[in-house]
């Protein structure tokens, strides 16, 4: 079982795509207007990670979307039920009460799903109209919303369809889309190893996760996302006890010559690593090791991991 607290800090790119459109605004890519920097969500990098772990790895998810023969998309209570199984035979709800049903279905939820290892899931849980419960557990992996490191400009973009509008009209549909052209996010997220206790997170889940990070944002093969490239992981595993530095994505600059709209690849710039380098020195007896993985194409303002050798740190190479 996880017993040790760790941060993650995660850097991405994407190319002439939209990462994350808001859907109650013309499906745009998410701006913060204050600072013009390009904003993800949590949900987002979620499903990139819960897509690869099911897809390309074979595990089950329990939020995912699933059709019945009618056509009709399980709702949580139906499929928080496809776990009432005990001994590998699915069981009866009206043999059971609603205190059994809830064990059963927690049990088995905890044992089969690795993303409510990690992140965590409330779900009904529901014998009849009259009989009403659920479980909740607090995800030990939690991020905060993805940010660019530079302000971002976006592009609208308006195309001739495939096809006609109607079975008797001479002109072909227009499509339209909102894009950026460039934009190098950052995600920061804490693995909390008391929340870990609850939903039987393991250490092998942990690599799992950072696995499908990297390797899901390279899968996110649709006309959509295509042109992401993870850039940079690296996870902070603490030894003492509740205990983390907090806020590594503070700790990075974004240097280049060019107005920040400008860019337009990750050979523009030099992300400026001195201050996370500093900040981990500072904190390196508390901290039992690093895993880090960077992509070759990215410049950094310092090597990190021969710095951080140096220093004497532990240094685990992730290899996907």
């Amino acid at each position: 079982m996880l017993t040790n607290r760790s941060e993650i800090l995660f850097l991405y790119d994407a190319q002439w795509i939209n990462p994350n459109g808001d859907p109650v605004d013309e499906n745009k890519p998410r701006i913060d207007e204050e600072t013009g920097r390009n904003i993800v969500t949590d949900v987002r990098l979620k499903r990139t990670i819960r897509d690869f772990l099911h897809q390309y790895k074979g595990f089950e998810i329990f939020i995912r979307e699933i059709v019945d023969e009618k056509n009709h998309i399980q709702d949580a209570k139906q499929r928080a039920e496809d776990f009432l199984i005990k001994d590998g035979e699915k069981l009866e709800k009206e043999k059971l009460s609603l205190a059994e049903m809830k064990e059963i279905i927690n049990d088995q939820v905890l044992s089969s799903c690795i993303d409510i290892r990690l992140f965590g899931v409330t779900m009904p849980v529901e014998k009849s109209p009259k009989e009403k419960s659920s479980i909740t557990h607090t995800g030990p992996v939690q991020f905060k919303m993805g940010q660019s490191l530079h302000r971002v400009k976006m592009e609208y973009i308006k195309g001739t369809g495939a096809f006609a509008s109607g079975s008797e009209s001479t002109q072909k549909t227009f499509r339209e889309e909102y894009v950026l052209p460039y934009s190098l996010i950052a995600f920061y997220g804490i693995v909390n190893e008391e929340a870990a206790k609850t939903t039987r997170l393991a250490e092998e889940d942990i690599d799992l996760l950072l696995e499908a990070m990297w390797n899901g944002t390279k899968s996110l093969i649709s006309r959509s996302k295509v042109g992401q490239v993870p850039r940079l992981l690296l996870n902070v595993v603490y030894k003492e006890k509740h205990y983390h530095i907090g806020e590594l994505d503070k700790y990075l600059a974004l240097k280049t010559d060019k107005n920040d709209e400008e860019l337009r690849d990750v050979s523009e710039f030099i992300i400026d690593v001195d201050r996370l380098i500093e900040v981990l020195n500072k904190n390196k007896n508390k901290i039992e090791r690093i895993d880090l993985t960077i992509d070759e194409r990215i410049q950094l303002s310092t090597d990190i991991k021969n710095s951080l050798q140096q220093a004497g740190f532990s240094i685990r190479e992730l290899e996907f």
